[in-house]
C-alpha cells in the first residue's frame, strides 16, 4: 500500500470521526429538544445506540471502499481525531446550518403536512356530523323513554 493511499485512507477516517459525531449530535440534540413526554425522548438511549451502530456500519463501508477492508491499527486514533476535531471546530458550523435547513426546509414541510391533516380530519368530522344527524331525533326519543333502563341499579 503506498504512502498516498494511506493518507488517503487517514484522511477518510477522520472524515468518518467528524461525520459520525455530527450524526450523534444531531441525534442528542433531537432527543433533547423533543417534548418532555414524547416517545423519542423516552427511547433516547435505544436511538443513541441504533445511531452509533449506523456510524459504525457506515465507516466500515467507507474503510471497504477506501481500502477494500483493511484495517489498521490507526483508524480509531484517526476517528477519534475526527470526533474532537468536529467538537472543537465544525460543531458551530453544523448547528448553524442545520438551523438554517430546519427553518426553511423542515419546518415548512411539516406545516404543510399538518395543514393537510387537519383539512382531512375536518372533511371527515363534518362527514360524520352530516351522517349521524338524521339519527339524533331518534336517540333523543329513546334516551327520554328508555335510558333509564339501562343506568346501574345503586345498591
Amino acid at each position: 500500500m503506498s504512502l498516498s493511499v494511506q493518507f488517503l485512507s487517514l484522511l477518510a477516517m477522520i472524515g468518518t470521526g467528524i461525520v459520525a459525531a455530527a450524526f450523534i449530535d444531531i441525534i442528542q440534540t433531537g432527543t433533547t429538544h423533543a417534548g418532555r413526554k414524547s416517545m423519542i425522548r423516552r427511547r433516547a438511549a435505544l436511538f443513541e445506540v441504533i445511531g452509533w451502530i449506523i456510524a459504525g456500519c457506515w465507516t466500515f463501508y467507507i474503510l471497504y471502499l477506501v481500502r477494500d477492508g483493511a484495517w489498521r491499527i490507526y483508524d480509531p486514533f484517526a476517528q477519534l481525531s475526527g470526533m474532537l476535531l468536529y467538537v472543537s471546530f465544525f460543531h458551530k458550523i453544523f448547528r448553524f446550518f442545520g438551523g438554517i435547513l430546519l427553518k426553511l426546509i423542515i419546518k415548512p414541510v411539516l406545516f404543510l403536512i399538518n395543514f393537510v391533516l387537519l383539512i382531512i380530519r375536518q372533511i371527515f368530522r363534518f362527514l360524520i356530523k352530516v351522517i349521524t344527524l338524521p339519527f339524533r331525533p331518534i336517540a333523543k326519543l329513546f334516551s327520554r323513554y328508555f335510558g333509564n333502563y339501562f343506568n346501574k341499579l345503586e345498591k
